[in-house]
């Protein structure tokens, strides 16, 4: 193999540091690793060898490329040691002014060609740049953790990086197996930015006391189909990595509204409750395993009462044929009889809106989400009001369970839990594109290889429909009043013109 950068450093040999240089000296080059903490390089390349000997063992790894992969490891005592190095590679604490003073230092060892790059998740790339005499040769090289396994790295640009130093950087991750892409220097990058949507706004739904962890957890899960719910996720990265984050792009984007972060965590971070790795986050957790209180059965309704569907209701016909299916008696008047359980389907509006603009009983009527409906969706979601009847809400409950998919019933709310986070995603994504952050190709790799979603966010908004992802927007502002929700300009527009969210200007 002939590497792009022959001899590369690694500054900081912590997780992030290891696993870098492992990419590097698996590509071919000679990596020299330096620490400012004595032994601690030392200590990091012993770590490489054990995981290398273990995939030896494992058969995953042939004993001859190990031996050679162990030569390429160099302890450096010093900095002054890096100056014969190619690129170098900060992986060190995220504090701006140790990032700044250490690539000025850098700048004077190595030569005028060589790559000055950072590791940085939160901090600006410019920033980190102010002050060197060649911040042409400097970028950000953001990879995620675990390093060998998360096959994605943020490529940077900071205001004065050059072309060719991203291209470069780019060639490498390639030679060392990962997908490169392309950003500019923006407040979370790509992942970090993007993701902002699917934590937030569940804590949101939390915070209205709409449903509580486990059920939007499950909800997201069975119908969307994200590996984690929001909560697992969180208890799984843990909160003193996640809440600095939220906290960091709010700020660095101006208490802009889209990414505001949530008391709850402010709250569970202060008490130590991290999640998984202090046994106690939004689960409590049993030898690593998540106690998780197991879901009531379906409620047992002796004699179920007519359904009359709103005219409103979103994918009425299938909703139709889908109370057909599950043996309803179905009422066709134009309005319900005394005894009915009245249906809606709204898009973004919460169950009491619908029941007053529509002039319904609100203690007859009861919400079903029906934004995803498909054989592959899971659960049905259905929602009171605060007026809901209990008799009709277990009514509802039993019928919509009754082929055997799961049931959640939740408090009123604009969007359900779905329709709410999804567009949320969606927009934040849409507005990335806006910004010229980076290209939608580049979001949708960025976001299935670094956040692991079943979908990309502009794929996601292709497919359960631009049109109907405004909708949600357009009505989630009018009931909250919040400018969190406003779409997108890029959303905007494509969705009123009938265009892929995958779609740039020529």
């Amino acid at each position: 193999m002939n590497p792009l950068y022959k001899t590369v450093g690694i500054v900081g040999t912590g997780a992030m540091g290891r696993g870098i240089a492992q990419l590097a000296a698996q590509a071919g080059s000679l990596v020299r690793l330096f620490d400012a903490q004595t032994e601690a390089a030392g200590k990091a390349r012993d770590a490489l060898f054990v995981q290398w000997d273990k995939l030896v063992d494992k058969g995953r790894l042939d004993q001859a490329l190990a031996t050679t992969y162990k030569a390429r490891l160099l302890p450096a005592a010093g900095l002054e040691i890096l100056s014969d190095c190619d690129l170098v590679v900060e992986a060190v604490v995220e504090h701006l002014d140790v990032k700044k003073s250490l690539f000025l230092a850098l700048e004077n060892v190595v030569s005028p060609h060589a790559v000055l790059a950072t590791n940085t998740s939160s901090l600006s790339v410019t920033a980190i740049a102010a002050g060197l005499k060649h911040p042409e040769r400097f970028a950000g090289y953001h990879f995620f953790n675990p390093v060998p396994l998360m096959k994605v790295v943020e490529v940077i640009a900071g205001l004065k990086t050059s072309a060719v130093t991203c291209e470069g950087l780019a060639a490498y991750a390639r030679q060392m197996g990962h997908t490169p892409v392309q950003a500019q220097d923006t407040p979370g990058f790509i992942v970090n930015h993007a993701g902002r949507g699917y934590g937030t706004e569940a804590l949101r739904v939390v915070s209205e006391g709409i449903a509580d962890f486990a059920t939007i957890d499950r909800i997201l899960k069975d119908q969307v189909g994200f590996k984690l719910g929001p909560f697992e996720l969180m208890d799984l990265t843990a909160l003193d990595v996640s809440h600095p984050v939220m906290e960091s792009v709010y700020q660095q984007y101006y208490d802009e509204p889209r990414y505001r972060p949530s008391v709850i965590t402010a709250q569970r971070l202060a008490g130590g409750m991290l999640g998984r790795k202090t046994g106690e986050g939004f689960y409590r957790y049993v030898d690593g395993a998540a106690q998780v209180t197991p879901e009531a059965p379906a409620p047992t309704v002796a004699e179920m009462p007519p359904v009359w569907v709103s005219p409103r209701a979103a994918r009425r016909s299938e909703l139709l044929q889908l109370l057909k299916n599950l043996g309803a008696s179905i009422e066709t008047g134009a309005s319900p009889s005394m005894n009915a359980l009245v249906l809606v389907a709204p898009l973004g509006f919460d169950i009491t809106t619908v029941a007053v603009v529509e002039r319904l009983d609100p203690a007859r009527t009861i919400g079903i989400d029906m934004l995803i409906y498909d054989a592959a969706t899971k659960r049905r979601v259905l929602a009171t009001n605060p007026a809901t009847r209990s008799d009709m809400r277990d009514a509802a409950h039993a019928l919509f369970a009754r082929d055997g998919k799961a049931v959640s019933v939740i408090r009123d709310s604009g969007g359900f839990v779905t329709q709410r986070v999804v567009a949320t995603i969606v927009n934040i994504a849409s507005d990335i594109c806006q910004q010229g952050i980076c290209t939608p190709k580049d979001l949708e790799t960025a976001v299935t290889l670094g956040l692991g979603y079943p979908l990309g966010p502009l794929a996601m908004g292709d497919r359960y429909g631009p049109t109907n992802i405004l909708e949600v927007l357009f009505n989630m502002q009018t009931v909250y009043g919040d400018p969190r929700y406003r779409p997108s300009p890029w959303l905007r527009r494509r969705g009123a013109i009938g265009l892929s969210l995958m779609h740039q200007e020529s």
